[in-house]
């Protein structure tokens, strides 16, 4: 009888049979080779796929700078940094108003401390001897005075700001360096006495009505009504305009824009009246146009201040807007507008 051994001889210990990938070393190699093609492949579309991405992000940033040059010859604003300033400005108006209604006090006491400043520095650039720190302190005083005391502490606190600066230009004539002819010191006066009322009783109607029951909300429904007509008549002129509104004093404004300016005060007027005041449409329709009209006329003053200053912008603090004032222009008499609305209306 044959032995089993005799027919199917053992494997010895570390043959071919008991370990398959010495038996076919060719197959391990091949899958090796295949992975690292694989690797390799996928490594390729990845790089492709981010030269793609990092194509499209530049394209479109070369679109957007290219818009954005285009919109700034035309206008001379910087668009992302005017985005960038507005939204940040309007978010701490609206944190003052919304959240804690006193807190309107350090918002207007800070635009009045630095509109005031800007204003004073332009007016002396252009020869004029207006003390700067004394003008913002006396200007800021007023923020609380009318915020708690009302429309009869307002004008009380103005005159008293007034004659404040005023005295402060007299004493200074003691000084050799601040001395000047009758004519040229009055002048000064006058000067100090433009930017308490330009600047701060102005901004002192906001106060007064701020303070008052409810009214805070005539205050910010005033605002965006002034805020639309200035981005009407921002997109309808840069989109339309060809007919120039007042050449000489601001060429950059057509009637176009201030068509748009009409049509987006007009509707957000008639809106907040019945969305926010709880006032009838007609009152909202009322408030749109006379703001518009006030507004506008509040920035083309402007620009006859800055045409007569010489000066583009009134300073270069804000990126962008130019000034604190360039972007008060109409902002600061719409709030006379607004008072009036409020006391017969609201009351």
């Amino acid at each position: 009888m044959t032995s089993h051994s005799d027919d199917e001889p053992s494997a010895e210990p570390g043959s071919a049979e008991q370990h398959p990938a010495r038996r076919h070393p060719s197959a391990l190699s091949e899958f090796e080779e295949r992975a690292h093609a694989a690797r390799l492949d996928l490594e390729e579309r990845a790089t492709a796929a981010r030269a793609d991405i990092e194509e499209q992000l530049h394209h479109a940033r070369a679109q957007f700078d290219a818009t954005n040059e285009k919109i700034q010859a035309r206008t001379g604003r910087n668009l992302l940094a005017a985005i960038g300033i507005g939204v940040l400005l309007g978010g701490a108006f609206l944190a003052s108003l919304i959240v804690l209604k006193w807190v309107f006090i350090l918002f207007g006491a800070a635009l009045i401390a630095f509109t005031t400043l800007e204003l004073a520095q332009a007016l002396r650039q252009a020869g004029r001897t207006i003390p700067r720190i004394v003008s913002a302190v006396v200007g800021v005083s007023i923020a609380p005075v009318a915020f708690f005391f009302g429309i009869e502490a307002l004008w009380i606190a103005l005159v008293a700001a007034i004659a404040v600066v005023t005295l402060w230009r007299l004493a200074e004539l003691v000084l050799p360096s601040h001395r000047a002819p009758t004519r040229e010191v009055l002048l000064d006066i006058g000067a100090g006495a433009l930017v308490q009322i330009y600047v701060s009783l102005m901004a002192g109607f906001y106060l007064v009505v701020t303070g008052s029951e409810g009214g805070e909300w005539w205050t910010l429904a005033g605002i965006i009504i002034v805020v639309s007509t200035d981005i009407g008549a921002y997109a309808a002129g840069l989109s339309f305009g060809k007919h120039k509104l007042a050449p000489t004093i601001s060429p950059g404004k057509t009637w176009e824009g201030f068509a748009g300016a009409v049509a987006a005060a007009l509707l957000a007027g008639g809106l907040l009246a019945v969305l926010m005041l709880g006032q009838p449409w007609w009152v909202g329709l009322a408030l749109g146009a006379v703001l518009v009209v006030v507004a506008t006329m509040g920035d083309l003053t402007e620009s006859m201040i800055k045409r007569d200053l010489g000066v583009k912008d009134i300073s270069s603090w804000l990126p962008g807007h130019g000034g604190f004032l360039d972007r008060l222009d109409s902002v600061l008499p719409s709030a006379i507008v607004i008072y009036a609305f409020f006391l017969i209306f609201a009351s």
